[in-house]
C-alpha cells in the first residue's frame, strides 16, 4: 500500500510594501507560534549581494540566473540568519546598496523561479511557516491558510527605516530615505513579474501609529482564530 500524499504546509503569509513592518511582524509571530520563519525578501538579497561581489549589474538578466542556479541559500527557520555557499551574510543585505538595487534583481523572471521553488520547498520541509515577501500571497502561496497585507503611509514607512538605519549610519539623510521609498514602491507595484498587490482574500492591517506589540497581538489573533498553535 503506497503512503497517502503529504500534507499542504500551514502557511501565515504576510505580505506588504518596504518598512509596512512585515520582518518584525513575521519574526516575531514565528516565534510566539513556534513555527519557521521564512524571509523572502533575505533570498533576493542574498543574490544581490553575491551579483555586487562579482560586479554584475542588476538588470543582467543571465548573468543574476546563474548566480541564483548556482549559490546554495540556506535560512535558518528559527533566527532567520541567512548564508550564501555556507557564508553568513545577514548583516551584508541590510545595506543601503543593497537596498537600491535588489528590486532590479527581484524582478528577472528566472531567478524568481528559483527563489520560489525554494521558498516552496522550505515550507514543505518545515511545515508550519510564516512567511513574508511581495508576492507570498499572491504568487508563492496562494493557499496560505492566512494571507496578511501590511501598510503604512510613506512617510511611516521611511521614519522606520531611517530609525532602522541610523544606528548604523548616524548622517543618514531622511530625505533620502524617502525619496528610496517611493522609488522602491514603483518598482515593486510596476514589474511584469509577481509585482506587489494585495491577494483579493488577504486582511489589510494599517500599522500606521501602531507599535510591533500590537501588531503582533492584532495578527496572532487572527492566526488562531484560523489554526491552533504548535505549541502552547
Amino acid at each position: 500500500m503506497s503512503p497517502g500524499p503529504s500534507p499542504s504546509p500551514l502557511v501565515v503569509a504576510i505580505d506588504g510594501p518596504a518598512g509596512s513592518g512585515k520582518s518584525t511582524l513575521a519574526r516575531r509571530l514565528a516565534e510566539a507560534l513556534g513555527w519557521a520563519y521564512l524571509d523572502t525578501g533575505a533570498m533576493y538579497r542574498a543574490v544581490t549581494v553575491r551579483a555586487l561581489e562579482q560586479g554584475v549589474a542588476p538588470t543582467d538578466g543571465p548573468a543574476l540566473s546563474r548566480i541564483a542556479r548556482d549559490a546554495r541559500i540556506d535560512l535558518d527557520p528559527r533566527t532567520g540568519r541567512v548564508r550564501i555557499d555556507g557564508r553568513d551574510v545577514t548583516e551584508a543585505i541590510r545595506t543601503s546598496t543593497v537596498d537600491a538595487a535588489v528590486s532590479d534583481v527581484a524582478a528577472v523572471a528566472a531567478v524568481r523561479d528559483v527563489m520560489v521553488a525554494h521558498q516552496r520547498r522550505f515550507a514543505a520541509e518545515n511545515e508550519h511557516v510564516v512567511a513574508e515577501g511581495r508576492d507570498i500571497g499572491t504568487v508563492v502561496f496562494p493557499e496560505a491558510t492566512l494571507k496578511v497585507y501590511l501598510d503604512a503611509s510613506a512617510d511611516e514607512r521611511a521614519r522606520r527605516r531611517v530609525e532602522e538605519k541610523r544606528r548604523k549610519d548616524p548622517a543618514l539623510d531622511p530625505l533620502a530615505v524617502r525619496v528610496s521609498i517611493d522609488v522602491r514602491d514603483g518598482k515593486d507595484s510596476n514589474r511584469e513579474v509577481a509585482p506587489l498587490r494585495e491577494a483579493d482574500d488577504a486582511v489589510r492591517v494599517d500599522t500606521t501609529g501602531l507599535g510591533p506589540d500590537k501588531v503582533l497581538e492584532v495578527v496572532r489573533a487572527l492566526v488562531l482564530s484560523r489554526v491552533p498553535p504548535v505549541r502552547p
